[in-house]
């Protein structure tokens, strides 16, 4: 599958790893729970691409039977569905509590998408592989968020044996 060369690729890179400056630290316990929670996924950063990894990362977060809403305003205005899934614009156009938001966008910008998280009432904020804001993160745990920062749920939940496939 393609998700498995995505993995692959990734496991292979130092982008997995946490950079040296940075002081957040993801526990295996602290990620397990947010998986295990987690029901509705918001995923920002959404593509329709199937090279890009957001792409591949949304298939298997279906299959493995989470509820993935993709986000990106682009496509949301053309209508567009990613994995037979209806695109949204933003966090704000989502109507089902959602669970967890998974960043797949900068380092930078990943900073509003964790305002726009809190504003929302989501429970908890996912930053992908190589996406670290520290400030984001003091943020959202300060506002009650579970976070996970610069890891795949791709990756974590074969490696902490949560698959359900």
């Amino acid at each position: 599958m393609r998700w498995q060369r995505y993995l692959t690729v990734m496991s292979s890179s130092t982008a997995g790893t946490t950079a040296a400056f940075s002081t957040f630290r993801n526990t295996d316990e602290g990620l397990k729970k947010m998986l295990r929670q987690t029901k509705t996924i918001a995923l920002v950063g959404a593509s329709n691409k199937v090279q890009r990894p957001s792409y591949e990362v949304m298939g298997y977060l279906l299959q493995q039977g989470y509820h993935v809403i993709p986000v990106n305003p682009i496509l949301a205005r053309s209508g567009g569905s990613i994995h037979d899934q209806a695109v949204v614009g933003s966090l704000k156009d989502i109507n089902d509590p959602i669970d967890m938001v998974e960043i797949f966008r900068n380092s930078k910008d990943a900073g509003g998408v964790v305002d726009e998280a809190i504003e929302v009432g989501a429970k908890a904020v996912w930053m992908q592989i190589g996406v670290i804001n520290e400030e984001a993160a003091e943020r959202a745990k300060l506002a009650g968020l579970d976070v996970a920062m610069d890891v795949c749920p791709a990756r974590e939940i074969p490696r902490l044996g949560l698959s359900r496939i």
